[in-house]
């Protein structure tokens, strides 16, 4: 009992502790890719793109049957022993095999073979974007998280700082340096940074629920990211310029690469569409044999003069030597399969005139789809760059705002130092002091904002440029 009391106790443990587990973006980064149902998808297509592939190489191999029959024949039919009509059974075994080959069919083998490839690496750019996207999707979701606890720990904060100044207010009006009317400003103070605070820790549950369920978690209540602080380090990329960050997006993001692989598709389906419209030339061979096991007749060897009519004038009988026979079995197996075989071999050559243009029509189908194919690679590469372009301003205009924000700050913090200073030797009346510590706080929340601004327009530029996500 004590044994199993111990276990059932570190099971619960073990239990407890999962559940608490502190979620890293690298550990939400593989989990989401793990359980995305779209990724799950695309790595079916992936498959079925390898069978199809197996198919092609099936192409090269020779066409090979075997077939067999037995059959019963029940019914009227004539006793070779009696030469009578009677109701007869006889059974008959056929086997046969069939052996087809192409020689020459415009090289179509070889084109379904390359195009099937194609659509491999198609598949894997196409699971590779997908998983890029989610990525970068679930590194959006994770800043926030980041940010909301970082806004929750300022508010706390200033709720602290709220509450003594309420109760400095409460000694001030007992002092009579103040009148009883300020109490009521920095109460009201006091109400909206609790509300704020109380707005933040619900954007912080949201925040965390949105995550769960990105990663399709079903436990959203003991879901949790690592705490930890994140300091802001500005990364060099900004200093690249938007040509080089392109550059390096177009070499490797997954995205440009299906559109360019899609293009490859197109061109091998022309191709091979052509190939329809070239003579085909096939080798064929069949063996076949028949097996019989009913009775037979088979002639003794003796000969008898059987008369088989007269002499005109002089009627004299006309014998003719009829040889006697005999009711034997059928051969054995082995004879007949051996002396009823039968083989049939020989060429085919197809040369297409006239199919309705539907070969035709298809070519040129094939070569307009060409042409979208380039024009989609065309707008993506537009796209991109423009993307780029973009994340590269707002990268640079993140910067700036949060420069300002810390310059903002730190006069806000001074000026509601030298406020406090003056409130409390009654220089400054509750209103224009109250003034003052809001637009402190408000700076506060500006820099830890334009903060993870940053820091989320940094990862995206770093995203084009190859770099794996994470948070350091």
């Amino acid at each position: 009992m004590m044994k199993k009391s111990l276990l059932l106790i570190f099971l619960i443990i073990s239990s407890f502790s999962f559940s608490q587990e502190k979620w890293t973006l690298e550990m939400c980064v593989k989990r989401a890719i793990d359980e995305n149902i779209s990724i799950k998808q695309s790595e079916l297509d992936y498959v079925d793109s390898e069978i199809n592939r197996k198919n092609a190489v099936g192409n090269f191999i020779p066409n090979i049957n075997i077939g067999s029959s037995h059959s019963w024949n029940v019914g009227l039919n004539q006793n070779i022993t009696t030469g009578l009509l009677e109701n007869v059974t006889t059974q008959f075994s056929s086997m046969n095999l069939n052996l087809g080959v192409d020689i020459y069919n415009g090289l179509r083998n070889i084109k379904q073979l390359h195009l099937a490839n194609l659509r491999i690496l198609s598949s894997q750019y196409q699971l590779a974007d997908m998983k890029e996207n989610i990525s970068l999707l679930v590194a959006n979701s994770y800043l926030q998280i980041l940010f909301n606890k970082e806004f929750i720990k300022i508010q706390e904060s200033q709720l602290e700082i709220s509450k003594s100044e309420v109760e400095r207010a409460i000694e001030l009006v007992e002092n009579g340096v103040i009148p009883k009317g300020d109490l009521y400003e920095f109460e009201a103070n006091l109400a909206s940074v609790e509300k704020t605070l109380i707005d933040a820790q619900n954007n912080f549950a949201l925040s965390k629920i949105a995550l769960a369920q990105l990663l399709l978690l079903d436990n959203y209540e003991s879901f949790d990211i690592a705490d930890r602080e994140y300091e802001l380090e500005i990364s060099n990329i900004i200093d690249r310029t938007p040509d080089e960050i392109f550059a390096v997006a177009v070499s490797k993001r997954s995205e440009i690469k299906l559109f360019e692989t899609n293009l490859d598709i197109a061109k091998k389906n022309l191709e091979l569409n052509k190939s329809l419209l070239q003579p085909r030339l096939s080798a064929f061979y069949s063996y076949s044999t028949r097996i019989a096991y009913s009775d037979r007749l088979i002639g003794t060897g003796e000969f008898q003069n059987v008369p088989i009519g007269f002499v005109e004038n002089t009627n004299q009988r006309v014998l003719t030597p009829v040889q006697s026979t005999k009711i034997v079995g059928a051969p054995s197996f082995s004879d007949q399969f051996e002396n009823n075989a039968g083989q049939n071999f020989g060429l085919s050559l197809s040369i297409p005139i006239l199919n309705n243009f539907s070969t035709r029509s298809n070519v040129n189908r094939s070569k307009v789809n060409i042409l979208r194919n380039e024009n989609q690679l065309l707008q993506k590469k537009l796209d991109l760059e423009n993307t780029i372009n973009q994340a590269h301003n707002d990268a640079e205009g993140a910067l700036k705002a949060y420069s300002a924000s810390k310059k903002s700050l730190e006069s806000r913090k001074l000026s509601y130092d030298y406020a406090r200073e003056k409130f409390e030797l009654g220089a400054m009346n509750s209103f224009d002091f109250t003034q003052v510590k809001q637009r402190f706080e408000s700076a506060q929340s500006d820099l830890i904002t334009s903060k993870f601004d940053l820091i989320f327009k940094i990862k995206v530029l770093e995203f084009y440029f190859g770099v794996p996500l994470s948070i350091d």
